[in-house]
Protein backbone atom coordinates (compact mmCIF):
# COMPACT_ATOMS: atom_id res chain seq x y z
CA UNK A 1 0.00 0.00 0.00
CA UNK A 2 1.59 3.14 -0.89
CA UNK A 3 1.61 5.93 1.32
CA UNK A 4 1.55 9.35 -0.17
CA UNK A 5 3.22 12.05 1.69
CA UNK A 6 1.12 15.83 1.48
CA UNK A 7 3.06 18.53 0.47
CA UNK A 8 4.17 20.42 3.73
CA UNK A 9 1.95 23.81 3.95
CA UNK A 10 3.13 26.94 5.57
CA UNK A 11 1.75 27.26 9.03
CA UNK A 12 1.42 30.72 8.29
CA UNK A 13 3.94 32.26 10.90
CA UNK A 14 6.00 35.05 9.13
CA UNK A 15 8.62 36.79 10.25
CA UNK A 16 7.65 40.47 10.50
CA UNK A 17 9.34 42.43 7.21
CA UNK A 18 11.62 44.71 9.05
CA UNK A 19 12.13 46.47 5.32
CA UNK A 20 7.93 46.84 5.33
CA UNK A 21 8.79 48.64 8.93
CA UNK A 22 11.60 50.08 8.28
CA UNK A 23 10.54 51.96 4.83
CA UNK A 24 7.33 52.85 6.72
CA UNK A 25 8.95 54.74 9.81
CA UNK A 26 11.29 56.32 6.93
CA UNK A 27 8.72 57.70 5.58
CA UNK A 28 7.03 58.93 8.47
CA UNK A 29 10.01 60.59 9.55
CA UNK A 30 10.84 61.93 5.71
CA UNK A 31 7.51 63.76 6.59
CA UNK A 32 7.54 65.13 9.78
CA UNK A 33 10.84 66.40 8.67
CA UNK A 34 9.32 68.06 5.13
CA UNK A 35 6.24 69.24 7.20
CA UNK A 36 8.44 71.14 10.04
CA UNK A 37 10.54 71.82 7.36
CA UNK A 38 7.76 73.85 5.68
CA UNK A 39 6.06 75.24 8.61
CA UNK A 40 9.77 76.82 9.37
CA UNK A 41 9.51 78.54 6.41
CA UNK A 42 5.92 79.82 6.41
CA UNK A 43 6.65 81.36 10.17
CA UNK A 44 10.08 83.12 8.07
CA UNK A 45 8.34 84.41 5.29
CA UNK A 46 5.38 85.73 7.84
CA UNK A 47 7.66 87.03 9.91
CA UNK A 48 9.32 88.98 6.48
CA UNK A 49 5.70 90.11 5.80
CA UNK A 50 4.82 91.64 8.95
CA UNK A 51 8.39 93.63 8.91
CA UNK A 52 7.61 94.62 5.78
CA UNK A 53 4.08 95.77 6.17
CA UNK A 54 5.02 98.02 9.44
CA UNK A 55 7.69 99.40 6.66
CA UNK A 56 4.83 101.16 4.84
CA UNK A 57 2.24 101.65 8.37
CA UNK A 58 5.18 103.50 9.34
CA UNK A 59 5.65 105.62 6.61
CA UNK A 60 2.19 106.51 6.14
CA UNK A 61 1.87 107.16 10.41
CA UNK A 62 5.13 109.54 10.16
CA UNK A 63 3.68 111.51 7.56
CA UNK A 64 0.43 111.63 8.57
CA UNK A 65 1.37 112.65 12.07
CA UNK A 66 4.71 114.24 11.73
CA UNK A 67 6.11 111.92 14.74
CA UNK A 68 9.51 113.73 13.89
CA UNK A 69 11.48 111.09 11.88
CA UNK A 70 10.87 111.47 7.65
CA UNK A 71 8.46 114.20 8.43
CA UNK A 72 9.14 116.76 11.06
CA UNK A 73 7.06 117.73 14.72
CA UNK A 74 4.20 120.19 13.15
CA UNK A 75 4.75 119.23 9.08
CA UNK A 76 2.14 116.39 9.15
CA UNK A 77 -0.56 115.70 6.80
CA UNK A 78 -3.05 116.49 9.28
CA UNK A 79 -1.34 119.79 10.22
CA UNK A 80 -1.84 120.95 6.06
CA UNK A 81 1.83 119.98 5.38
CA UNK A 82 2.22 118.29 1.64
CA UNK A 83 3.65 114.34 1.75
CA UNK A 84 4.79 114.12 -2.00
CA UNK A 85 5.72 118.11 -2.04
CA UNK A 86 9.01 117.33 0.02
CA UNK A 87 10.60 114.03 -1.87
CA UNK A 88 9.03 115.08 -5.21
CA UNK A 89 9.58 118.83 -5.17
CA UNK A 90 13.51 117.77 -4.62
CA UNK A 91 13.73 115.44 -7.71
CA UNK A 92 17.01 116.71 -8.91
CA UNK A 93 18.03 114.02 -11.24
CA UNK A 94 17.30 111.23 -13.99
CA UNK A 95 14.86 111.54 -16.98
CA UNK A 96 11.17 112.75 -14.86
CA UNK A 97 12.58 115.34 -12.59
CA UNK A 98 10.15 117.80 -13.89
CA UNK A 99 7.12 115.55 -14.20
CA UNK A 100 7.91 115.31 -10.63
CA UNK A 101 8.17 118.52 -9.92
CA UNK A 102 4.54 119.22 -11.16
CA UNK A 103 3.29 116.51 -9.16
CA UNK A 104 4.82 118.18 -6.31
CA UNK A 105 2.26 118.75 -3.47
CA UNK A 106 -0.81 118.37 -5.47
CA UNK A 107 -3.74 117.25 -3.73
CA UNK A 108 -4.44 113.66 -6.18
CA UNK A 109 -0.58 112.72 -5.76
CA UNK A 110 -0.60 113.42 -1.52
CA UNK A 111 -3.62 110.99 -1.13
CA UNK A 112 -2.72 108.08 -3.98
CA UNK A 113 0.27 108.20 -1.78
CA UNK A 114 -0.80 108.09 1.12
CA UNK A 115 -3.60 105.68 0.42
CA UNK A 116 -0.93 103.10 -1.36
CA UNK A 117 1.19 103.35 2.20
CA UNK A 118 -2.02 102.79 4.15
CA UNK A 119 -3.65 99.40 1.77
CA UNK A 120 -0.09 97.79 1.28
CA UNK A 121 0.62 98.24 4.94
CA UNK A 122 -2.32 96.93 6.11
CA UNK A 123 -2.39 94.20 2.94
CA UNK A 124 0.95 93.23 4.14
CA UNK A 125 0.21 93.11 8.31
CA UNK A 126 -2.97 91.22 7.91
CA UNK A 127 -1.82 88.84 5.15
CA UNK A 128 -4.45 89.57 2.89
CA UNK A 129 -4.70 90.64 -0.64
CA UNK A 130 -1.35 90.38 -0.89
CA UNK A 131 -1.03 89.91 -4.62
CA UNK A 132 -2.79 93.45 -4.97
CA UNK A 133 0.12 94.76 -2.76
CA UNK A 134 2.61 93.25 -4.58
CA UNK A 135 1.48 95.15 -7.94
CA UNK A 136 0.82 98.70 -5.64
CA UNK A 137 4.01 98.36 -4.71
CA UNK A 138 5.63 97.48 -7.07
CA UNK A 139 4.48 100.52 -8.52
CA UNK A 140 5.41 102.99 -6.20
CA UNK A 141 9.18 101.40 -5.81
CA UNK A 142 9.19 101.69 -9.46
CA UNK A 143 8.65 105.61 -9.60
CA UNK A 144 10.41 106.35 -5.72
CA UNK A 145 13.36 104.47 -7.76
CA UNK A 146 12.92 106.89 -10.79
CA UNK A 147 12.81 109.89 -8.67
CA UNK A 148 16.22 108.79 -6.75
CA UNK A 149 17.67 107.93 -10.66
CA UNK A 150 20.81 105.76 -8.96
CA UNK A 151 22.42 105.26 -12.35
CA UNK A 152 23.40 108.88 -12.43
CA UNK A 153 26.54 109.90 -10.87
CA UNK A 154 25.96 113.72 -11.01
CA UNK A 155 22.65 115.17 -9.97
CA UNK A 156 21.28 117.73 -12.65
CA UNK A 157 23.77 120.96 -10.71
CA UNK A 158 26.97 118.49 -11.69
CA UNK A 159 27.54 117.67 -7.72
CA UNK A 160 27.70 114.36 -6.56
CA UNK A 161 24.36 112.33 -6.74
CA UNK A 162 26.05 110.00 -4.12
CA UNK A 163 24.72 106.57 -5.38
CA UNK A 164 26.22 103.52 -4.67
CA UNK A 165 25.12 101.32 -6.89
CA UNK A 166 23.87 101.96 -10.68
CA UNK A 167 20.86 99.90 -10.58
CA UNK A 168 20.18 97.24 -7.49
CA UNK A 169 18.42 100.12 -4.29
CA UNK A 170 16.86 98.55 -1.35
CA UNK A 171 13.42 100.21 -4.50
CA UNK A 172 14.53 96.84 -5.87
CA UNK A 173 14.63 94.56 -3.22
CA UNK A 174 11.20 95.66 -1.24
CA UNK A 175 9.50 94.78 -4.93
CA UNK A 176 11.25 91.46 -5.17
CA UNK A 177 9.84 90.74 -1.50
CA UNK A 178 6.49 91.43 -1.93
CA UNK A 179 6.64 89.48 -5.53
CA UNK A 180 7.75 86.73 -3.26
CA UNK A 181 5.07 87.17 0.07
CA UNK A 182 2.38 86.86 -2.50
CA UNK A 183 3.80 83.85 -5.13
CA UNK A 184 4.10 81.89 -1.47
CA UNK A 185 0.92 83.18 -0.18
CA UNK A 186 2.97 84.29 3.16
CA UNK A 187 -0.65 85.61 4.52
CA UNK A 188 -1.31 81.81 5.73
CA UNK A 189 0.95 81.84 9.02
CA UNK A 190 0.30 84.92 11.37
CA UNK A 191 -2.04 86.58 8.75
CA UNK A 192 -5.40 85.99 8.14
CA UNK A 193 -4.62 84.37 4.52
CA UNK A 194 -6.69 81.49 5.03
CA UNK A 195 -10.04 82.91 5.79
CA UNK A 196 -9.36 85.56 3.08
CA UNK A 197 -8.94 83.17 0.46
CA UNK A 198 -12.32 81.38 1.92
CA UNK A 199 -14.18 84.22 0.92
CA UNK A 200 -16.56 84.01 -1.83
CA UNK A 201 -15.63 86.94 -4.07
CA UNK A 202 -11.56 85.81 -3.57
CA UNK A 203 -12.53 82.50 -4.40
CA UNK A 204 -13.92 83.71 -7.97
CA UNK A 205 -11.27 86.52 -8.69
CA UNK A 206 -7.79 84.93 -8.07
CA UNK A 207 -6.45 88.21 -8.41
CA UNK A 208 -7.69 89.41 -4.89
CA UNK A 209 -5.42 86.86 -2.86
Amino acid sequence: MAVHQSTPRGSGFRLPSLRRKGATSSSRVAGAVEAGTLTARAYVFASARVLMGFVFLWAFLDKTFGFGYATASGKGWIDGGSPTEGFLGHVAVGPMESTFHSWAGDAWADWLFMLGLLGIGLALTAGVALRLAAVAGTVMMALMWMAEWPPAKHLSDGSASMSTNPFADYHLVYVVVLIVLAVVSAGDALGLGRPWTRLPVVRDHAWLR
